[in-house]
């Protein structure tokens, strides 16, 4: 073999003329990784190719591509937003459904001043509800139960919120709640106060409000009618040829109807006006968080579901007052039977 065929500084090792091959203690060239590679001239490396393919891919992994890059990111990324929704829907079922009644107590006031709430409360109500049973349940109290309250003596139940207006503005729900809570034995968490010329406003927001008597109601023969704001309050105040028992079935029925047509999908475009309407019209200490709690419930029952109660004759005797005032008076055995029914089981 003639020399020239070889360069002259070769590392490493020497070519031996004599037996025309490099010298046995020389060591092969390696690349920066320490991996075998293989140089024209040289003799092939023993072992396993694909086994040293393996060894190189390994230390040197090929660059992944831009759309690689994006298909990761796509598939874990759709993985993680799926996890995220199925959290954020566990949170909100475990806030719907954690266990807690909630007492609300529901009044609307007579015609007064604007800018001022003094006035009597005519129709009063206690809500109570429990997400998690689901248990609704609906008491209306007469105006004209003789209780005492707080500050003031005996006297008409419905006195309680006029008496503390007119001392101070903005504490006529609180003292309400407060003649109730110790009348009634029953802990109340928030009030809801609404004004009567408000109530027609939201009916008429809502399109009208359409109910199905079965009987005669309010000077109303049985079958179906369509009621506008003006004749829907007119409804709920009727005690023409009936008493306040009646009135109170009333009031009774025409919510649970608004919750009906609230309910009826043809209703859905109004809605925003409807709950627009309504929160102009109240007064309330109701966090907002208790709002979701409550119209869930509303749904899990249904307004039919709802155990409507009125709070009647078998529990309050009408009586003539040493002013000669008619007035209701109660037996309270029997209505701590019911409220204890009613709000804490």
């Amino acid at each position: 073999m003639n020399q020239n065929q070889f360069p002259i500084n070769r590392p490493p090792g020497q070519y031996s003329q004599q037996s025309g091959d490099f010298d046995q203690k020389r060591e092969s060239p390696t690349d920066n990784a320490g991996i075998q590679r293989r140089i024209p001239g040289y003799p092939p490396y023993p072992g396993n190719i694909t086994a040293r393919r393996r060894v190189i891919l390994r230390k040197n992994p090929p660059k992944k591509s831009a759309l690689s890059v994006i298909n990761g990111f796509l598939k874990y990324g759709c993985f993680f937003t799926i996890l995220s929704v199925l959290l954020a829907i566990l949170v909100i079922a475990v806030f719907l459904l954690f266990p807690g009644r909630t007492n609300l107590l529901v009044f609307g006031i007579d015609y007064s001043d604007p800018g001022n709430a003094v006035a009597r409360s005519d129709t009063i109500m206690l809500f109570t509800f429990n997400p998690y049973t689901p248990k609704t349940a609906l008491l209306s109290i007469p105006r004209d139960l003789w209780v005492s309250i707080p500050g003031e003596g005996e006297n008409r139940i419905n006195t309680a919120h006029f008496f503390a207006e007119s001392q101070q503005a903005g504490s006529g729900p609180q003292a309400l709640k407060d003649t109730i809570e110790q009348n009634f034995n029953l802990n109340i968490h928030y009030y809801l106060r609404l004004r009567f010329e408000s109530f027609r406003e939201i009916v008429d927001s809502l399109g009208g409000v359409d109910i199905e008597l079965n009987e005669p109601m309010a000077g109303y023969p049985a079958g179906h009618h369509h009621l506008t704001g003006r004749k829907a309050l007119a409804f709920v105040r009727d005690r023409s040829g009936t008493d306040d028992f009646f009135r109170m079935s009333q009031g009774q029925f025409m919510l649970k109807s608004l919750m009906k047509n609230l309910l009826n999908p043809v209703k859905i475009l109004r809605l925003p006006a409807v709950a627009k309407s309504f929160f102009e019209a109240i007064d309330t200490n109701i966090p907002i968080w208790i709002f979701p709690r409550l119209v869930f419930s509303i749904l899990r029952t249904g307004p039919d579901g709802i155990n409507n109660v009125v709070l009647n004759r078998e529990l309050a005797n009408p009586m003539v007052t040493d002013q000669g005032a008619m007035v209701l008076m109660p037996n309270w055995p029997l209505i701590h039977l019911l409220v204890n029914e009613l709000f804490n089981k």
